[in-house]
């Protein structure tokens, strides 16, 4: 796997834990110590020798529980259900970004129930960080345009997100 990009793309995370959930603490302080920024960059860094992106972009990353991402996925997407990652792109696909474009490009949001991935980790018998990657790298192919409508371009964004999973070199702790 080649990951030299054309240019150093600098990616700002924000991210917002708003999570009021019960997970037990071994599991919330694992969450608090992920590098969110460090893996956005690789990750961001990674994408952009397939992507035309600008120096700069940010992305927002909140960490919720199952209650609240329930509320974002009625209002958003009229599924009154909870889910694992909600992506929410502040760009249209096919925008056009001018050569000379200075300002940081906003790429999005994206929603992650800790509760939902603290279920389907147990289930996939793997940790939670490992999951959270995963539901990260769903979520910010999401933001670049990615989709997958049938069982073709879901395979292609599995194993463009086994490729990013790959480049975190995450611990298998559980």
């Amino acid at each position: 796997m080649d990951i030299t990009a054309k240019q150093l793309v600098n990616a700002v995370v924000y991210v917002e834990n708003l999570y009021e959930g019960s997970l037990i603490d071994c599991s919330l302080s694992s969450v608090k110590s992920i590098p969110w920024s460090s893996w956005f960059q690789m990750w961001i860094q990674f994408l952009d020798s397939q992507t035309v992106m600008t120096k700069e972009c940010e992305v927002g990353l909140r960490l919720t529980d199952d209650r609240q991402i329930q509320i974002l996925n009625h209002q958003y997407r009229s599924l009154d259900q909870p889910t694992d990652v909600l992506a929410f792109a502040a760009t249209e696909v096919d925008i056009t970004i001018p050569q000379d474009f200075e300002e940081p490009l906003y790429l999005g949001d994206i929603v992650i129930s800790l509760d939902t991935a603290a279920r389907q980790a147990q289930a996939q018998n793997h940790s939670l960080v490992m999951e959270l990657a995963w539901l990260a790298s769903h979520g910010l192919l999401h933001l670049l345009g990615w989709d997958h409508p049938d069982a073709h371009s879901l395979k292609q964004m599995l194993n463009r997100q086994s490729d990013l999973i790959q480049l975190v070199e995450i611990q298998p702790s559980y």
